[in-house]
């Protein structure tokens, strides 16, 4: 079947791709299918019998703006209609450094991994309130693996929380003995 793509109004792709949908089901038009390309913007893909049927099917509606001229072979498409999952290497648990978006330059720790939609939810180190944050993958880069930290290390932090605790609690106390004197 020939595939046709049409150029509509960037950002209502999903409004013309209705509308097209809505007149070739209400006309009973040879259209097989209609898709919104992933990661092209301004273009939707539809497969109908002939241009014909193609032009009737999006011809004078609000957003679109014409049919590209000449069809297009699955083969040049299949790319932008078959998402590929790319093989992240990012586990629950990883410490990782945020890339892009809004907290460029912070660390965060991986608390769950969606490789079919190519993001991961990690939780910023920095936050004194954990607050989980959903993020592209490719935003971000792996610091450190949860797998690589010794045991010892984590003793020692540990321990240095629990020194400066004490060392704040004994400072305390002396502030209220000498208030009390």
């Amino acid at each position: 079947m020939p595939i046709f793509i049409i150029k509509v109004t960037t950002n209502k792709e999903e409004r013309a791709l209705e509308m097209i949908s809505d007149r070739s089901q209400k006309k009973s038009l040879n259209v097989f299918s209609i898709v919104k390309p992933h990661g092209l913007k301004g273009y939707i893909i539809l497969e109908a019998s002939d241009r014909d049927t193609a032009e009737e099917a999006a011809f004078n509606l609000p957003y679109v703006k014409g049919i590209i001229g000449k069809t297009v072979p699955y083969e040049e498409i299949k790319a932008m209609l078959e998402p590929k999952v790319e093989d992240f290497n990012i586990e629950i648990g990883d410490i990782v450094e945020m890339i892009g978006q809004t907290f460029k330059g912070e660390q965060a720790k991986v608390t769950r991994v969606d490789k079919a939609k190519g993001e991961v939810v990690v939780s910023l180190l920095g936050a004194s309130v954990p607050i989980p944050v959903t993020v592209k993958m490719d935003n971000v880069k792996v610091i450190r693996r949860e797998s690589e930290e010794s045991p010892e290390s984590n003793d020692e932090e540990d321990e240095k929380k629990e020194t400066k605790a004490q060392s704040k609690a004994r400072n305390e106390e002396e502030k209220i003995l000498e208030e009390l004197e």
